[in-house]
């Protein structure tokens, strides 16, 4: 999507768009009848509403590229992810109103579990509560180093955040997270000239932060991704003309939304607590990103049968939400999350957009295959708000 073109083709309006996320929405066949999650699930209404919309497949990043949440949703808003590039720290950091500097550099910690050989066994360390999560925190708060100010602030469960408040820092870090079990933690390294003292504190940190957890269990280790200092990105209210509300659970998404110029609402606790938010705000705004994260938590855990049950929780609310009778009603994910693969892939996701001025050639089912044959077919992400935008009649003629 070109952004200087949609700002100019923007034009106000009283319809509403919709923009429901199933985070970690596509999946992937599993051996036993070869059939993926959503081929599994029992989704009548979803089924229903792709038989009337326009249906196709959208990648996310590129062919091949595996997205993380960041760029995916980004892409889902119309941002090139490739051009406005979001380190998770900072995605985590606005998430809980966490407020940054410009010279900050924000890391996405994660708790996790090291056996007495000091390999990772869970990199979650068994999902601990928010509450554990809060008074390691604590802990770790405490940790000093010289020459930077460190913040560490929980976000939920085993998710933390931590800041590096200083002069002369640097994001261009590698990971301590070696993103498998059986490995050891890594040591952060520099990615680009320039960011040697930053990762020099940053090792400082997490050898004092091994200390400071070294008798609790089952979190007496963190793992650190997503380095990143805050970025400028034009604000989505003013490039779409649109009065934009994010609805969450999770402080990443929430993070993201706010980022963009989003309005940013308190966490809700579940699926029926964003549908109340839904209701209370409607009047107030036209846009409505609304973000479900079950499917994906599922799909990491490697537990097909979980995600097949959360993709019919989802299915089971698609009244409620036709019921505000939206305009433009979006349904897809941020990227996929097979089961069988435990983790994020470069699959490109389904999606269906219902609007009354679809040409709807329709699919007989909600699912990757069949969303394959719909009228849309394959396409990058960045397309879908301009989508939105016509079918919400946003948008005003290209050219005389």
């Amino acid at each position: 999507m070109d952004l200087t073109l949609v700002k100019q083709l923007a034009i106000s309006s009283s319809s509403k768009i919709v923009l429901l996320v199933a985070d970690g929405l596509g999946g992937l066949p599993r051996e036993t009848d070869g059939r993926s999650e959503l081929e599994v699930a029992r989704l009548p209404n979803l089924d229903a509403l792709a038989a009337r919309s326009l249906c196709g497949l959208i990648d996310m990043v590129g062919p091949g590229i595996i997205p993380g949440s960041g760029p995916g949703h980004l892409a889902l808003f119309g941002y090139d992810p490739f051009i406005y590039q979001i380190g998770r720290g900072v995605l985590e950091a606005c998430g809980i109103d966490l407020e940054l500097r410009s010279s900050d550099v924000a890391s996405r910690g994660n708790f996790c579990t090291l056996d007495e050989e000091g390999r990772v066994v869970d990199r979650r360390a068994g999902r601990i509560t928010t509450e554990t999560c809060q008074r390691l925190c604590v802990k770790l708060d405490q940790i000093r180093i010289e020459g930077v100010e460190v913040i560490v602030r929980p976000v939920k469960e085993h998710r933390f955040v931590v800041v590096f408040r200083g002069e002369g820092l640097s994001d261009a870090l590698s990971e301590s997270d070696p993103l498998v079990t059986g490995e050891r933690p890594l040591p952060v390294k520099v990615v680009s000239p320039g960011a040697e003292r930053t990762a020099e504190l940053v090792n400082q940190f997490l050898d004092q932060a091994r200390e400071a957890l070294k008798d609790e269990k089952p979190a007496n280790m963190v793992l650190l991704r997503g380095f990143a200092a805050p970025p400028q990105l034009p604000a989505f209210p003013d490039l779409l003309r649109l009065r934009a509300v994010a609805i969450t659970c999770y402080p990443m998404y929430r993070g993201l939304a706010k980022l963009i110029g989003m309005d940013a609402l308190p966490f809700c606790a579940d699926l029926d607590d964003e549908l109340r938010a839904l209701s209370r705000n409607y009047d107030q705004h036209d846009f409505f990103y609304v973000h479900f994260k079950a499917p994906d938590r599922a799909g990491e855990d490697g537990d097909f049968d979980a995600k097949v049950a959360a993709l019919e929780e989802l299915d089971r609310r698609i009244p409620d939400f036709l019921n505000f009778h939206p305009d433009v009603f979006i349904v897809t994910g941020d990227h996929s999350t097979p089961a069988i693969l435990k983790g994020h892939s470069w699959h490109p996701v389904p999606f269906l957009l219902w609007s009354r001025w679809s040409r709807s050639a329709g699919v007989g089912r909600f699912t990757e295959r069949e969303c394959a044959q719909g009228p849309l077919g394959r396409m990058p992400a960045i397309d879908l708000m301009p989508l939105a935008m016509a079918n919400a009649l946003r948008f005003k003629k290209f050219g005389a």
